[in-house]
């Protein structure tokens, strides 16, 4: 199966995604691919998150668009047939990644031990989100685990910011960090899209200049 990871577009950031009004949904994709984020993911935290990411997926085609927050089976199928081209959770049981597996849609697990990394790779799996990465040990927490651990991969999320960022996408076991700074509240609620589309392009030039040699993430779509 491809990988998240692989999946995703060269700017290994990717926009984490809460949608309160699914009409937001389409302008606010295009303003974060016109930033060079192509990668978003929604998080299926509010009842719009579902027609969000079919809006996305029907009328932004230039951007892969993903579900977050899938904490269930049904969540796999819900985000599956609105059109998500990947699924992300904060955690994972064994019901859960057979879930997501038996869906067909590339999938990253969430973890935050090293217990539940080895699990992981058990059972073939091999690119994870590290989640809550600042709360769990973040930089120095993924560098141990490089050494013991190298055929692991990373997306890590959760307290990410501009300025951290740079630190994570460092290490060699981090092709991509997930985060919500190019996504001001202030900035959402006044739909400020030419906003986001410049803290997108911000974020988009940081990977481009702070990413160290690692696996080419792509998109396989065309």
């Amino acid at each position: 199966m491809t990988s998240v990871l692989d999946l995703a577009p060269a700017a290994p950031v990717v926009p984490v995604v809460v949608i309160e009004d699914a009409a937001d949904a389409v302008p606010l994709a295009r303003a974060l691919v016109a930033g060079g984020l192509r990668a978003i993911e929604v998080t299926l935290r509010t009842p719009a998150a579902l027609g969000a990411i079919r809006a996305v997926a029907d009328e932004v085609p230039e951007a892969v668009v993903g579900a977050g927050t899938v904490v269930s089976a049904a969540c796999v199928a819900a985000a599956a047939g609105a059109g998500a081209r990947f699924l992300v959770s904060p955690g994972w049981t064994d019901a859960l990644l057979d879930a997501m597996r038996d869906s067909g849609v590339p999938f990253l697990p969430g973890v935050s031990t090293a217990s539940e990394v080895v699990a992981l790779l058990e059972r073939g799996v091999k690119d994870m989100k590290f989640f809550p990465a600042e709360a769990a040990g973040g930089v120095p927490y993924l560098r141990s685990l490089a050494g013991p651990l190298p055929q692991a991969r990373f997306c890590p999320t959760g307290g990410i910011s501009l300025a951290s960022a740079a630190s994570y996408l460092s290490l060699p076991n981090v092709p991509c960090v997930g985060g919500t700074w190019m996504l001001p509240a202030d900035a959402l609620a006044t739909r400020d899209w030419k906003r986001v589309e410049s803290l997108a392009r911000e974020a988009a030039a940081l990977a481009r200049r702070d990413r160290r040699p690692g696996p080419v993430l792509r998109d396989r779509s065309r």
